[in-house]
């Protein structure tokens, strides 16, 4: 336990806006440094088989200008592909997604570490953003740059949608949230709406458990 919350310390975060053609979008950054060299943080992050080992099943045409969609979640067009990098997807997720765009970006430091920074930038339902604040994609986030460290280590959660449910990955999911509100406060945000922002997420992710 006390690793993965090493390993969740060890991102950080950053919380900011961006005005586009499509709207006012929210945007999320993830950084941190892998110990792996950039070619091995690239092919865990566009080859298909080891993208299901750590996050989820990939299918479609895996080249630029092609489509993917991850079983169960978003899916996309491979909008920009640079090796070793720079990845861009669209992220589009249900009937109405609207604009969302995720960005990969890496840059080797020395031979045997990589820093990986993530990009997610989305134009938010105001009422949405208020309810959840950015723990709503980030907290996500979280658990999957957690699963790509690990998988560079050559470890693996044997049965992630079991793990979900523990009380480790609840305490994770928790922290996750608090320090995405810590960086929701230090983009500028009041007091009163990071703490309902954070309450909201946390409640999202760490609903109670039934009592008996």
């Amino acid at each position: 336990m006390s690793d993965f919350i090493d390993m969740i310390n060890q991102v950080h975060r950053a919380v900011g806006s961006r005005d586009l053609p499509e709207g006012d979008a929210r945007t999320v950054l993830l950084r941190r440094t892998y110990d792996a060299g950039i070619e091995d943080v690239w092919d865990a992050c566009t080859d298909p088989e080891r993208i299901s080992r750590w996050f989820l099943p990939v299918s479609g045409e895996l080249k630029l200008g092609g489509h993917y969609q991850l079983q169960g979640n978003a899916g996309g067009e491979i909008l920009r592909c640079e090796p070793p990098r720079l990845l861009r997807v669209s992220w589009l997720f249900g009937e109405n997604p609207g604009f969302s765009e995720v960005e990969v970006r890496l840059s080797p430091e020395g031979d045997d570490r990589t820093v990986f920074e993530l990009e997610h930038v989305a134009v938010v339902p105001p009422e949405f953003w208020d309810q959840f604040g950015p723990g709503a994609t980030g907290v996500g986030w979280d658990l999957a740059l957690l699963g790509l460290g690990l998988h560079l280590r050559g470890e693996m959660i044997d049965d992630p949608s079991a793990w979900e449910q523990s009380e480790e990955a609840r305490e994770l999911m928790r922290l996750s949230s608090t320090l995405w509100g810590e960086a929701y406060r230090a983009s500028g945000a009041p007091d009163d709406v990071v703490n309902a922002a954070v309450a909201g997420t946390t409640a999202f992710y760490v609903p109670e458990k039934p009592q008996g």
